[in-house]
């Protein structure tokens, strides 16, 4: 769901957390690369084919629950966060990124969000129709 804070002066901020509730975060709404991931850890993380991805500044993120426990699927470069307690799968943060990538299912409300490419589609399911890159083509090309 996003909120904007009291102050007239503060930033949006959208909000998310684990399924038990005890790891919840708030992240200033600024939604970034919203995508689908075909990759093998995402697959193996989520027990599905695809994960869906946006990011969101690691500035002005708040931990207002547990924090995360992590773990490196990609040693000293890729690192995913997990509830302590029940499992759920939330964000992934690559070492010296400037941004934090959340699950959308990790956030209270995602509805206006929709992935614009799949990350690693040629690992994807074979009966999984491809997510068209609707991104501008600057960005398509990094």
């Amino acid at each position: 769901m996003t909120t904007t804070a009291s102050s007239s002066s503060s930033p949006a901020v959208r909000l998310g957390g684990c399924l038990c509730g005890a790891v919840r975060f708030e992240v200033p709404d600024l939604p970034d690369a919203p995508h689908l991931c075909s990759c093998r850890h995402c697959q193996k993380l989520s027990g599905g084919p695809v994960m869906s991805w946006v990011s969101f500044p690691l500035e002005g993120l708040i931990w207002t629950g547990t924090e995360p426990v992590w773990f490196y699927t990609y040693p000293q470069e890729t690192r995913r966060g997990r509830c302590p307690d029940c499992a759920s799968q939330l964000c992934a943060l690559d070492d010296g990124a400037a941004s934090i990538a959340f699950t959308f299912s990790a956030l209270d409300d995602s509805s206006d969000l929709v992935p614009a490419f799949q990350s690693f589609a040629r690992d994807a399911v074979p009966w999984l129709r491809p997510v068209a890159d609707t991104r501008p083509p600057a960005a398509a090309a990094s």
